[in-house]
């Protein structure tokens, strides 16, 4: 590549790491070229920047509220401003294809921070509280924000912007593997004009600054988003110092379809639902569940939505997938594939080796399992690609005992026509997030999970709270 290595922000300025020299070559996984190069970051460059986050506290959580509301309504303006440019990073960075980029993965930008800008209007920020009390929320200080690769600005967004909302200063480690849309939103916020030191980005991997951004004294609050076992590595380093840590973890949601469901729409969605974002989603409904007595029928319907699938260059329109992100992604989902098979699940679609068509690129066959149980490994890990596990049950309370046996709860799925049933077997599923025949989610409604898939909540007023401290002081208000 012949463009140089992305820097660090760090205290209004874009700097080299002051000791290291080593670099890292992120990947276009559509390609297997070269599309960044950044520079990594050392344990003294996490001393400057949280440092840097240190010193702009008082003035900046000290600043009138609409000051900063104002500030973050200059990023979104930004951010719509060149809005196409980080349709084109992420579709280069992770090969999410470009109507998804478009669609849903840029959008979350705008979306999540106009969304935190209504939530802080809402919100009663001081009050009177019992006979003499006076309830008020402050930022919660230097916040640590640790983000990964597969919905790279949503996480980035969902987390920035309530840090900025709530006055807190901060340092983000984005993802190695997608610097170039944090490299983007580090320059918005830059343009929009926050003041120095409020908003600090290193490039690193977490062997070389995971344990020194979120181990730091300086520190007051860790917001991780990734896998459980990075996350555990994270709560550990950071209870030394009895940080808060707020954290968004894996998934391996179950979809449970009844047969009064409309089979064809709902395992047609399931199945769709399953493979956006090639399967690269914490919360996608990768363990079908299906009635007993429908559920040959519809391991007959998934199949052919599956081979309705068709896979494509991440930056063409279309409703095509793209890659999966990198090699060790593709090679972690080939061995899952392979232990489906070697454990007795029937191949349904798909399977082992790199999709028909493509010399190049991490392109996933998707692919379909059937006669699958609850034990298997493919049923129990988080595959983290466009794979589906089509699993069996007898009644409802067969379905929501295999829903729930799962050490993850992120996330699940109900079809039924009978919504009154749908609704009491949502109330039992022990997941943060439950989906009815279809239905989204917006961006006012709480993000996160029970058991290992977390704690805390991101997303609207919720996660605003992730950020403050809540302080009451007593005689405010004497008799």
């Amino acid at each position: 590549m012949s463009e140089p290595a992305l820097k660090s922000y760090i205290n209004g300025e874009w700097v080299a790491p002051l000791s290291s020299q080593e670099t890292l070559t992120a990947i276009n996984p559509a390609t297997e070229e070269p599309c960044a190069i950044i520079n990594l970051c050392g344990p003294d460059d996490v001393d400057m920047a949280v440092n840097a986050a240190r010193a702009a506290f008082d003035a900046y959580s000290s600043t009138p509220l609409e000051a900063r509301l104002a500030l973050v309504e200059k990023l979104i303006a930004v951010f719509e401003r060149r809005y196409d440019e980080m349709v084109r990073a992420i579709s280069t960075e992770m090969g999410a294809p470009y109507d998804l980029s478009h669609n849903s993965q840029a959008e979350c930008g705008p979306g999540h921070l106009k969304e935190t800008v209504r939530a802080a209007r809402a919100m009663d920020w001081d009050s009177p509280i019992g006979s003499t009390g006076n309830l008020t929320y402050e930022a919660a200080g230097v916040c640590v924000l640790i983000t990964p690769w597969n919905w790279p600005i949503n996480q980035l967004a969902a987390k920035i912007g309530p840090a900025l909302v709530a006055g807190c200063t901060m340092v983000l480690k984005p993802s190695e593997v997608s610097p170039l849309s944090a490299q983007l939103f580090a320059e918005f916020i830059d343009e929009a004009g926050f003041p120095r030191g409020v908003f600090n980005m290193l490039h690193g991997t977490g062997a070389m600054i995971g344990d020194a951004l979120t181990g730091h004294p300086e520190v007051d609050m860790v917001s991780f988003t990734g896998s459980t076992r990075a996350g555990i590595q994270i709560a550990k380093s950071a209870a030394e110092t009895v940080k808060r840590v707020s954290q968004e973890l894996g998934g391996k949601s179950a979809n449970i379809v009844f047969a009064d469901s409309g089979l064809e729409a709902a395992v047609t969605r399931g199945v769709l639902h399953c493979f956006n974002n090639s399967g690269q989603s914490c919360n996608a409904p990768t363990r079908m569940l299906v009635e007993a007595s429908a559920y040959e029928e519809a391991v007959t319907l998934a199949a052919k939505v599956a081979q309705g699938v068709t896979l494509g260059d991440p930056m063409e329109k279309g409703p095509h997938l793209g890659p999966v992100v990198s090699k060790a992604q593709f090679d972690k989902i080939q061995r899952l594939i392979e232990a489906g098979i070697a454990e007795g699940a029937r191949l349904i679609v798909g399977g082992p080796g790199r999709a028909e068509g493509f010399d190049r690129g991490f392109y996933v066959k998707p692919t379909i399992f059937a006669g699958v149980h609850n034990k298997m490994t493919i049923a129990q890990e988080e595959i983290f690609g466009p794979v589906l596990v089509m699993i069996p049950f007898d009644d409802e309370a067969d379905a929501i005992r295999i829903a729930n046996d799962t050490p993850y709860g992120l996330a699940g799925y109900v079809q039924s026509g009978d919504l009154e049933r749908a609704r009491r077997v949502a109330r039992k599923i022990r997941a943060g997030s439950v989906y009815l025949n279809g239905h989204g989610q917006d961006y006012c409604s709480p993000f996160g999970g029970y058991k290992q898939s977390g704690n805390g909540r991101e997303w609207g007023a919720f996660g605003l709270h992730d950020f403050l401290e809540i302080k009451v002081i007593n005689g405010f208000h004497p008799a």
